[in-house]
């Protein structure tokens, strides 16, 4: 499963949803263009994880995208989901990559262009880049930054999946600065209208995308 044409990347993360069914935000986020689903949920046990993980990989498949877990990789492996998302403070990952072999996929949390470049090199399918901005998900992280996308970029050939912050209000400034991807939490789980928020987002994509486009008159 190749991750080269996402755009919108939805983390799926129980606080954040404020106790809505995950099923149901999941298949918001998936009518309304997201191209990733990643469960998230730092606190539940691997058992609670793998019941939830089996309860999003219907609306995955019928909607034709992969479901990635974090950090869980024994479980992402029994559930049978697309791939496994890794921070810096998780397993290492060649040993991830070693362990889930060569089908499923695999992402690091990357925090620099060199930490970037190391996960590349140690078989990751995409790097998760960031946090561009304060964000309360990772509160112990500093923002980054939009600065230092195009070199990461141009360091790496795989995905960046631009991370941190990302919303209404800052994807703008996260796509001029080159982000290509851009994953989202609060902005899709903690809306109102997680469909009409993550069509709102893709669109924004989208439209700058095509202004993007060098004139062909």
């Amino acid at each position: 499963m190749s991750c080269s044409t996402w755009q919108l990347y939805v983390i799926l993360d129980r606080a954040a949803a404020g106790g809505r069914d995950l099923r149901e935000v999941a298949a918001a986020a998936v009518r309304g263009g997201a191209d990733a689903l990643q469960l998230r949920d730092k606190t539940s046990s691997d058992d609670a994880v793998a019941v939830e993980a089996r309860r999003l990989l219907p609306v995955a498949r019928a909607g034709g995208v992969p479901l990635i877990l974090n950090d869980r990789v024994a479980v992402a492996m029994a559930v049978g989901a697309d791939g496994v998302h890794v921070g810096q403070d998780d397993w290492p990952m060649a040993r991830v990559r070693r362990t889930i072999g060569p089908t499923m996929l695999v992402g690091q949390s990357t925090h620099s262009v060199e930490q970037a470049a190391a996960a590349q090199a140690a078989g990751a399918d995409y790097i998760g880049f960031g946090p561009l901005f304060a964000t309360p998900t990772k509160p112990e992280y500093p923002p980054i930054g939009t600065g230092l996308i195009r070199q990461a970029a141009a360091q790496v050939s795989i995905p960046l999946v631009c991370i941190g912050g990302v919303d209404h209000d800052t994807i703008g400034e996260a796509l001029a600065a080159g982000a290509r991807c851009v994953a989202v939490v609060r902005a899709v789980c903690a809306a109102a209208d997680p469909e009409a928020a993550a069509r709102q987002l893709k669109s924004r994509i989208a439209q700058f995308r095509r202004a993007a486009q060098p004139s062909r008159l």
